[in-house]
C-alpha cells in the first residue's frame, strides 16, 4: 500500500518446487514470484520481501494445465460435462471444447458457460450447424451426415464475429458420424477453416474413410485428434509400424493428439506408434458424459497414463501445457516466463501401482502418478477436488 515504505514487490512466492517450464528451457529448482495476476519472476532463489511464500519443494510447478479436447458445453449438450468440475479434478486452467457447439447454438456457449467460468474457456467451432447433439449414453446420431448441416458461411461468420473464443473448426470424420457424406465433411470442414486461417481439429473414426486417407488431407497446423485410437482404422499398418502417411502428414506439420475418450486409446496403438518413435505432440482427455467416469477420466489421468508408457515428465507437461498453447495460437499462455499471465499448476508425483485400462479393456499397470497440488489461474489461486478413482493406489512412502 503506498506509504508504508516496505510494500512487498510480490503477491506471492511459490519456494522450491521443480519449475518445468518447456516454452523457456526450464526444469530444476527455482521460486516462481507472481505480481498483478502475471509471472514476476524465477530465479533459484528470490528474496520474498514480506510476500507470503508458499514452500512447494518436493513439487512439480508446471504452466497451467491446457486441455486442448474437451466436452463442456454443459447441460446445453448431452455429452458435455462442467468445466469447473474437470478443471478441479484435473488441475487445468485452460479448456478447449472440441466442437460441442455449432453455429447455431455458439452463443449459448459463450453467454452461459465461457462468460460465467472463471476458468479460461475456448472451442473449436463445429463445421456441423447444431454442434454434436445426439451423444449420450445410448444415443448417437452423427451430426455430419448431410450436406445441409453443414454450412460452412455460417461456420465462418459466427468465428469471424467471436475470434476471441474460438480457435479452430472442428469436424467428425469416420462412421455414422459421417455416414454417406464421408469425406465430403471434411472437404467442408477445411473450405471453412481456411477462409478463417485458422487450424481445423479432425475427428477420426471407423473407417470410412481410412486414417491415410483423412490425414493426406490434413494441412500444417491442423489437429489430427484420436491418434492412438484402436484397430480397427488405426494409425498402424499391418506390418506394425507408424502408416507412411501419416509420418508425411507429421512432416507437414499435421499436429497429432490423444482425445482419449471412450473410443480412442489403445495400449496395442500407442506401445506400437512409440515403439516406433511417434510420439504424440499434444495430450488431452476428450472428456464427455461417459469418458468422465473412466477409463478416461480427466487430462492428468491420461497424462500419468503416458507418463506409465514411457514418455518423460518433461515431455508430458510440454504436450498438456506448451504445445496446446501454440497449437490453438495463444503463446500468451502454457509457459512461466516473467509476464506471462500467473496461470500455474503445482504437482506431485507419487510412486503407485494404479492399474490403467483402454477403450477396449486392455490394462497395464503403472508404476506413478500425477495427483494435483495447487492451481492458480490469472494468479488467484483455485480449488483443486480430490481424485478418488486413483486413491487406494497412491504410494504412501515418499513422493518425487
Amino acid at each position: 500500500m503506498p506509504g508504508t515504505g516496505h510494500s512487498p514487490s510480490f503477491d506471492l512466492i511459490l519456494r522450491g518446487g521443480r519449475v518445468i517450464d518447456p516454452r523457456n528451457r526450464r526444469d530444476g529448482a527455482s521460486d516462481v514470484a507472481i505480481a498483478g495476476g502475471r509471472i514476476a519472476a524465477v530465479a533459484p532463489h528470490i528474496d520474498a520481501g514480506g510476500a507470503p511464500v508458499r514452500n512447494v519443494a518436493g513439487s512439480i510447478v508446471a504452466p497451467g494445465l491446457i486441455d486442448i479436447h474437451t466436452h463442456v458445453y454443459h447441460k446445453a449438450t448431452s455429452l458435455s460435462v462442467d468445466p469447473g468440475f474437470i478443471a478441479r479434478r484435473s488441475a487445468c486452467t485452460t479448456l478447449v471444447d472440441a466442437g460441442s457447439a455449432g453455429a447455431g447454438n455458439y452463443d449459448g456457449f459463450r453467454d452461459y458457460v465461457m462468460r460465467q467460468s472463471p476458468y479460461r474457456i475456448f472451442a473449436f467451432l463445429n463445421v456441423s450447424f447444431p454442434g454434436i447433439f445426439g451423444f449420450d449414453k445410448d444415443v448417437s446420431i452423427g451430426e455430419a451426415t448431410l450436406r445441409a448441416m453443414l454450412p460452412v458461411h455460417r461456420c465462418v461468420q459466427k468465428i469471424e464475429a467471436n475470434r476471441d473464443r474460438i480457435v479452430g473448426v472442428k469436424v467428425r470424420i469416420g462412421g455414422i458420424v459421417t455416414g454417406d457424406l464421408g469425406l465430403g465433411a471434411l472437404e467442408l470442414a477445411l473450405e471453412a477453416a481456411t477462409a478463417v486461417d485458422l487450424p481445423l481439429m479432425a475427428h477420426i473414426g471407423t473407417a470410412p474413410p481410412s486414417y491415410s486417407t483423412v490425414v493426406d488431407m490434413l494441412r500444417p497446423g491442423d489437429i489430427l485428434t484420436h491418434c492412438y485410437r484402436p484397430d480397427p482404422n488405426s494409425a498402424i499398418g499391418e506390418d506394425g509400424k507408424v502408416l507412411q502417411a501419416v509420418r508425411a502428414a507429421r512432416e507437414r506439420g499435421v499436429l497429432f493428439d490423444i482425445a482419449h475418450g471412450m473410443g480412442a486409446f489403445g495400449y496395442e496403438t500407442a506401445e506400437a506408434a512409440l515403439k516406433d518413435g511417434f510420439k504424440p505432440d499434444l495430450i488431452s482427455s476428450d472428456v464427455h458424459v461417459i469418458a468422465v467416469e473412466g477409463p478416461g477420466y480427466d487430462l492428468l489421468h491420461i497424462m500419468s497414463k503416458l507418463l506409465n508408457c514411457g514418455l518423460s515428465l518433461h515431455e508430458v507437461i510440454d504436450m498438456s501445457s506448451n504445445r496446446p498453447a501454440l497449437a490453438i495460437q495463444r503463446p500468451d499462455l502454457g509457459h512461466l516466463g516473467v509476464g506471462a499471465p500467473a496461470d500455474i499448476t503445482v504437482l506431485n508425483e507419487h510412486d503407485s501401482s494404479y492399474v490403467f485400462e483402454d477403450v477396449v479393456g486392455t490394462r497395464r499397470q503403472g508404476a506413478r502418478i500425477l495427483q494435483p497440488v495447487a492451481v492458480y489461474l490469472g494468479g488467484q489461486e483455485m480449488e483443486v477436488s480430490r481424485r478418488p478413482f486413483e486413491e487406494a493406489f497412491l504410494g504412501h512412502t515418499h513422493h518425487h
